[in-house]
């Protein structure tokens, strides 16, 4: 995956005093809290042009895997790489790359130019830095397959590069890097009580786009940053967000019928997570009441009731906690087994 870009290193340090941002944004790198760079890359690119770097190989292991990457736009960076030894550098190289608009790739760690830039993990890790203009169609195509939320493959070698659906790709050529971006993950809270609104909240600063729905419930939404809100019914509220493979659902409602119709159109639906929080001895009634609804027992066996990794806490924020953590491992392909039983093993319960 050798890349043939020029070394840039002298006039990236020469630029980098320049492009410096401020020392309090420096002190604490709340800029590295995010995950998707898609909505970072759209802000920045609104402001002007950007740099896009990316982990594009690694060896012996590493703090971030392939894909991670970092945004640099005017006055702003988000992101992070390694936990801190190298991004500096990188922001360095990457406020240089948006000045002469040419591509970087660097070596830290084995065969690095700089060997005083040390890894504390031993890894080597190899980032290819691109600019990017505010028109860059693969940017462009990029950002609205993410708003669309279609699955998109971008590939780019530094200096050329494309973006198309996962199921329709771009054709690969020789010496280009490329990764999968899936949409952004989302959450789905029903609910009012401090529960539910521990679960939306930890949501939203875990990086899931929330949503609280509380059918009926107060015109002013609840004061939660990054926490959107719907009063209508269940199952209209679940039916307009659309539920697919990366929503994930969670019903803490305390209220029977509203968490039947929930549970009745959520578990039919492509959302791979759908927990419900309430009592193990209820289980059973609620099961057969859903089978007469016509749930199929393929959809039942998705539902995590009771909701959570058994933690042992039952205040709001250790519930959420534990909710929280078993969306994360369902999404990571982690079955929270043996902390959480499957439903189907459950089926039974009165």
């Amino acid at each position: 995956m050798a890349m043939d870009l020029p070394d840039h290193a002298a006039a990236d340090m020469a630029l980098a005093s320049s492009a410096a941002l401020s020392t309090d944004t420096l002190d604490w790198p709340v800029h590295g809290l995010a995950d998707d760079m898609r909505p970072a890359l759209a802000a920045a690119l609104a402001r002007g042009p950007a740099a896009l770097a990316t982990i594009i190989a690694l060896g012996d292991g590493g703090p971030r895997p392939v894909g991670t990457q970092m945004v640099f736009g005017a006055g702003t960076r988000a992101g992070f790489l390694s936990g801190g030894c190298i991004e500096a550098d990188v922001e360095d190289h990457a406020r240089a790359c948006i000045a002469d608009g040419q591509s970087r790739r660097l070596v830290y760690g084995e065969g690095s130019p700089w060997p005083d830039i040390r890894l504390l993990c031993g890894a080597r890790i190899e980032i290819l830095v691109e600019a990017l203009a505010p028109d860059d169609p693969a940017a462009r195509d990029l950002l609205t397959l993410a708003t669309s939320r279609v699955p998109a493959t971008w590939i780019s070698d530094g200096s050329r590069r494309a973006c198309g659906p996962v199921d329709q790709p771009p054709e690969a050529w020789p010496g280009a890097f490329s990764r999968r971006f899936d949409p952004a993950p989302r959450l789905v809270v029903l609910g009012g009580d401090p529960t539910a609104l521990a679960v939306a909240d930890l949501g939203a600063r875990s990086g899931f786009e929330t949503t609280l729905i509380r059918p009926k419930g107060p015109l002013a939404p609840p004061p939660l940053a990054g926490v959107a809100y719907r009063r209508d019914e269940a199952a209209t509220a679940l039916a307009a967000i659309g539920l697919d493979p990366w929503t994930a659902v969670a019903i803490c409602g305390h209220d029977i019928e509203l968490d039947h119709a929930a549970l009745a159109t959520a578990l039919p639906s492509l959302a791979p997570y759908v927990g419900l929080l309430g009592a193990r001895r209820r289980l059973g009634e609620r099961l057969e009441r859903l089978r007469s609804a016509g749930v199929s027992e393929r959809d039942l066996t998705k539902l995590r009731a009771p909701i959570g990794l058994d933690l042992g806490g039952k205040a709001p924020f250790e519930v959420a906690v534990a909710v929280i953590g078993e969306i994360m491992a369902t999404r990571n392909g982690r079955i929270p087994l043996p902390l959480r039983e499957r439903v189907a093993s459950r089926s039974e319960v009165g």
